[in-house]
């Protein structure tokens, strides 16, 4: 399976930022198992490239990225891990460049019509909105009235309960953290509800692809 196919498949792509590696794989484990494909390791987690390295080797099938690559610095690094896909915070024109030239798939954070087209342009796999709560849903239904040749994935203020509005406003993906990966439910080691709340979400996003087929 290809990015591309995976985003297809299940549009999601996790935020993991800030735990720890014994958190990371048993997390990985059930997103996994609950349908799930792509997931990032944002590089200002402790330890980031060593749990993207052993990720990658150890989860057969699930895409492992690294998320908040910044500059080329960011991307060698993270490339070097053996990260599966590249995602950024803002638009660095080199990371981008170099990335594409690498094969590496990369979504570029971009905000303004002009940046998401510049990415776009770049050769991103599909371009990150952020963030994408302040404007919301309304947003990216705008974007794409001009833009439709553009996926484009929001990140920041996604949920399950507004979820189906972002991909109905023309939404190719979302990247979601906090409020996929429950801070509360993972630092209280509640695994079973962690599952429940995959498994919800998994069934949100199935609904909505079944109905827009």
């Amino acid at each position: 399976m290809t990015v591309e196919n995976a985003l297809k498949e299940m549009p999601v792509i996790g935020i993991l930022r800030g735990f720890s590696q014994d958190q990371v794989f048993r997390i990985l484990e059930l997103y996994q198992e609950c349908g799930f494909h792509m997931a990032e390791v944002t590089l200002n987690t402790e330890n980031a490239l060593s749990i993207i390295s052993t990720a990658v080797k150890t989860f057969d099938g699930l895409f492992i990225g690294a998320g908040t690559v910044c500059d080329i610095k960011d991307y060698q690094a993270a490339k070097d891990a053996g990260s599966q896909f590249i995602v950024t915070p803002i638009l660095d024109e080199q990371v981008v460049t170099t990335s594409v030239k690498d094969g590496i798939p990369i979504f570029p954070g971009a905000f303004s019509p002009s940046e998401v087209y510049k990415a776009w342009k770049l050769g991103a796999t599909m371009v990150k909105v952020f963030p994408g709560g302040s404007l919301g849903y309304q947003y990216i239904k705008e974007l794409q009235g001009p833009l439709p040749q553009i996926p484009l994935a929001p990140t920041g203020g996604v949920n399950i309960d507004n979820l189906e509005q972002f991909m109905k406003a023309g939404a190719k993906g979302v990247g979601m953290g906090g409020k996929l990966f429950l801070p509360d439910l993972i630092n209280e080691g509640n695994w079973s509800g962690l599952k429940e709340h995959f498994l919800a979400f998994n069934q949100k996003m199935k609904q909505h692809l079944s109905a827009s087929n």
